[in-house]
């Protein structure tokens, strides 16, 4: 795959479209047994609750990788992403009910970096419950 987005074609400031994402207990259970991390504050409530957390909390990886889908998707390619990084702020909270989480993403092209890689620089906004989740979110892009 290819990105589809031209690197001549994208200004500093282009805002790339915002995606939510839901989050439910079911998910978190899914994305455990896919990744192996069946750590109990990811889907027990008792658990969270006894080791100070509000509720069950969605893996930090989980939310990470929901949050570079906006790249991904804009790109058309995921492996135009050549670097990600981010520094978990706050906690998804998932409570045990029919609506779950949302984590909300926003994201805007903030520099771009070599004309001849046709790179530019991602930053990313994750939000959950109105709350900043994810910190220096960041992503090194190659374009078309």
């Amino acid at each position: 795959m290819t990105a589809k987005i031209s690197y001549d074609g994208v200004e500093v400031g282009t805002e790339l479209p915002a995606q939510s994402f839901p989050v439910s207990r079911a998910t978190l259970v899914r994305y455990a047994g896919a990744s192996g991390d069946f750590n109990p504050i990811h889907w027990n409530e008792k658990f969270a609750k006894e080791v100070g957390l509000p509720d069950v909390i969605a893996h930090g990886m989980f939310t990470m990788a929901e949050a570079i889908r906006v790249v991904t998707d804009w790109t058309g390619d995921p492996g135009a992403v050549a670097e990600y990084g981010v520094r978990f702020t706050k906690p998804v909270i998932v409570p045990n009910d029919e609506t779950g989480a949302l984590i909300e993403v926003s994201a805007k092209v903030a520099a771009k970096l070599d004309d001849e890689a046709r790179t530019v620089r991602v930053d990313l906004t994750a939000t959950s419950a109105g709350q900043k989740v994810l910190g220096m979110s960041r992503a090194v892009v190659r374009l078309a």
